[in-house]
């Protein structure tokens, strides 16, 4: 039976088989990076962008998309309820535990700050800003915010976020021919992005708050 599940996979075309595993995979390490906030899916979506760039399927930057944003929007969905668990638990949880030892007193209070001037909004600045989304879910969870109300300004946020990522990866395919070297040039610049607001905070200093 395996033998003949290999013999299977080995005679389809390489797109279909690019398809039946990268689409998946692409899910469920968003989800996962959604989940457990160490896994750079915004380099993985920029990636697979690269790859669908050069594929010969007209919809593969759309299935792109539409994986990336809904797995980020189901992971997000997903911790925050794991958050409003340990929220309403006398002694917490590890989840709720774990988001608070990612979020800085001090950047936890400008998330708090935003979220009482702007409301939902926030939620779409805070996945396009680099370590912003653990701030503002966890000002949101001890606000009382309803998971609802959390999903309708989370929405349009992993949205913009699959949209901004996908279009790095565009960018990196587009200038270069071989799809080894974009999905170098998009991890590259990923990286550089979400290493930009530790090294610029590192270089105001500790005196500094920013506004």
């Amino acid at each position: 039976m395996i033998e003949r599940l290999v013999a299977a996979v080995r005679e389809l075309p390489p797109e279909s088989t690019q398809q039946a595993v990268g689409y998946p995979s692409l899910f469920l390490l968003v989800a996962l990076g959604a989940l457990v906030p160490v896994v750079p899916t915004g380099a993985i979506v920029s990636s697979a962008a690269v790859v669908a760039f050069h594929h010969s399927a007209p919809l593969a930057l759309f299935f792109v998309f539409l994986t990336a944003s809904s797995a980020a929007f189901l992971g997000d969905l997903a911790l925050y309820w794991l958050g409003q668990r340990g929220v309403r638990s006398r002694n917490g949880s590890r989840w709720l535990a774990a988001l608070r030892g990612r979020a800085t007193p001090e950047r936890l209070a400008q998330a708090q700050e935003r979220l009482d001037t702007h409301q939902v909004s926030v939620l779409v600045l805070s996945r396009l800003v680099p370590a912003g989304r653990i701030p503002v879910m966890l000002a949101c969870l001890l606000a009382g915010m309803p998971l609802r109300r959390f999903a309708r300004g989370d929405l349009p946020a992993c949205l913009a976020w699959a949209a901004t990522y996908q279009l790095i990866g565009i960018l990196g395919g587009s200038l270069f021919p071989e799809p080894w070297q974009g999905v170098v040039a998009a991890v590259a610049l990923t990286v550089l992005i979400s290493a930009a607001p530790a090294v610029w905070r590192r270089l105001r200093g500790p005196g500094h708050r920013a506004s």
